[in-house]
């Protein structure tokens, strides 16, 4: 069976790659429209970036109005603001959110309409030229050709796409990560191993995507957990930084599975952020998926060193279980309870999040057959 795969054009990185990157900019375009959020300008990174862009004479407009998980509703404002100061390439600066804005925007400056009009079709209009820089280990968001966008009005995560959507270049400068807080490396940190971990147990994994998701899961067991404890650590940060740039790779060419269709219905509903909904999901949702998989999830057990050759594939897999609830604890993930969230209410919306997460198409790629009645249970697990 063939295999397509995509990533994108052009990788810078290491340290300095943000200063090693101007002939990048340089090609993008004449003004660029910078994408980012409040926090961004407070720590002085968007100067980072408007610093070169002023060296090499290049001109810009700034939008911060990204604020947590984006909606349509920023990203009109964002187009408006393209429209208006006559850009012709776009810059995302951040985490998942301003990166996946950047894209939204990109897509509706050449295809007409709004946000709402391409959910579950292919966007295919070409669009202008981005540049995504990563300032989080986690979301991937510079290597896939998706995004996610929040429709205000029906309170629904929606998924668009298209490799149109892949940006040009991704620029992976660990050291805009060295002064993320501790919430801000383990939601996104523990994204990219769901994405690694779905990726490789997914019914669309290839060969190229085990490569790069065994590779990821590797990287993150080693050095999350140290990145956590210490943010400086810049080893532990370069390697996050690339884990995710891998993991991303892998969920933009062999798709995400059950966690990732369950969690975006409890983030659109109870705004938990993307990272750590998955989280909270992933001990419940992998231990459903294992017995369709157990030599998948042994092959990561092997990888990481809580079980050998000598492990049948289902006790590998289950000591494999056993490693991500550790992760997971370690890096203090809430519950939905510790997090804050009223249980009847939870109860009260379990058949829209079922529905919401089949209608994904996410949960189906799972190496397991899973029903709504069966997504269901797993949510009230969750308790």
């Amino acid at each position: 069976m063939s295999s397509n795969f995509v990533m994108p054009k052009q990788i810078i990185s290491g340290a300095g790659a943000l200063n090693n990157a101007k002939d990048v900019f340089k090609k993008a375009g004449k003004k660029a429209l910078i994408v980012s959020g409040k926090v961004m300008e407070e720590v002085g990174n968007v100067a980072k970036v408007t610093k070169i862009l002023d060296e090499l004479s290049i001109e810009y407009a700034i939008y911060t109005d990204i604020t947590g998980e984006p909606t349509d509703v920023m990203i009109e404002g964002g187009l408006k603001v393209y429209k208006e100061e006559n850009c012709d390439f776009l810059i995302g600066l951040g985490g998942g959110s301003p990166l996946d804005s950047m894209k939204a925007i990109a897509a509706l400056v050449t295809n007409p309409g709004k946000i709402p009009d391409y959910m579950g079709k292919i966007i295919t209009n070409e669009v202008p030229p981005m540049i995504a820089i990563p300032t989080t280990a986690g979301t991937g968001s510079e290597a896939t050709w998706f995004t996610i966008i929040t429709d205000s009005e029906k309170d629904i995560k929606m998924l668009l796409k298209g490799p149109v959507l892949m940006p040009d270049v991704a620029i992976i400068d660990y050291t805009f990560t060295l002064t993320s807080p501790k919430s801000v490396t383990a939601a996104p940190g523990l994204d990219a191993l769901t994405h690694a971990i779905e990726g490789y147990t997914s019914r669309k994994a290839q060969l190229l995507t085990d490569t790069f998701a065994v590779s990821a899961v590797k990287r993150i067991f080693k050095y999350l957990p140290i990145a956590y404890n210490d943010g400086s650590n810049e080893e532990a940060r370069e390697q996050m930084a690339l884990a995710a740039l891998e993991a991303g790779v892998v969920i933009n060419n062999s798709s995400v599975t059950i966690v990732h269709g369950m969690s975006r219905p409890i983030g659109a509903l109870f705004h938990v952020p993307h990272g750590m909904s998955n989280a909270m999901l992933m001990k419940e949702c992998l231990g459903f998926a294992l017995e369709g998989a157990y030599d998948r999830f042994a092959d990561l057990g092997r990888a990481i060193g809580v079980a050998d050759a000598t492990d049948e594939d289902k006790a590998a897999a289950e000591k494999f279980l056993s490693a991500i609830e550790g992760i997971v604890k370690e890096l203090e993930t809430p519950t939905l309870a510790e997090f804050g969230i009223d249980k009847e209410e939870f109860f009260k919306v379990i058949d829209k999040m079922a529905y919401d997460a089949m209608d994904s198409g996410s949960p189906q790629n799972t190496m397991r057959e899973v029903s709504e009645e069966q997504v269901k249970q797993i949510y009230r697990n969750l308790w």
